[in-house]
């Protein structure tokens, strides 16, 4: 058990039973009052804001959370297997964990797991990832607008958009966390 004092922004609580991350801590020092500190955390599982305000010499639990790079291997029902790059150890990781940049996974790819006494609590893919465009129509002649975009399917499986000039079996780098292309590869 820490005191509130020696919490800081980033850190993971167990707070009620649940595992938070801190997102904003700060000390308060009104006029006559005591001073507290007023923290605004997000629960890990289900991604709710929590605030609540510490007393200087209140008790919280510090939970010892391990983040490291996994290589991602496959997918196994509603989870991804990943294994340690150092142990070769091998567990999965639930799907959920990854939100929406699970469409873009690939194997072989690093991914950044954080686990707590053996449990994944986080996973993130990587912010930008290259991928092939498997299929596109052809641009037509003459459709050229500003900013024109067409439907692509990329090798996992995900439809993007991508300019017109972007064709079939070219490689495309696109943003993990919302979809969107960014440049074609060389």
């Amino acid at each position: 058990m820490a005191k509130a004092s020696e919490v800081k922004t980033g850190n993971i609580l167990r707070f009620n039973g649940e595992l938070v991350t801190v997102e904003e801590f700060l000390h308060r020092t009104p006029g006559n009052l005591r001073a507290f500190y007023q923290a605004r955390m997000r629960n890990v599982k289900t991604g709710k804001l929590v605030e609540y305000r510490f007393r200087t010499d209140e008790e919280v639990e510090i939970a010892r959370v391990e983040t490291s790079d996994y290589q991602y291997l496959y997918e196994e029902g509603d989870a991804f297997v990943v294994m340690d790059n150092n142990t070769f150890e091998q567990f999965n990781v639930p799907k959920q964990l990854f939100g929406s940049s699970a469409h873009f996974l690939k194997e072989g790819m690093q991914v950044i797991v954080a686990l707590e006494s053996d449990e994944p609590i986080m996973a993130q893919a990587p912010t930008t990832v290259e991928l092939e465009v498997t299929y596109t129509e052809p641009a037509v002649k003459g459709d050229t607008s500003t900013n024109a975009l067409k439907a692509a399917t990329v090798e996992t499986g995900v439809e993007i958009r991508v300019p017109l000039f972007v064709n079939q079996g070219d490689k495309v780098k696109v943003d993990t966390r919302s979809g969107d292309y960014i440049e074609r590869v060389k």
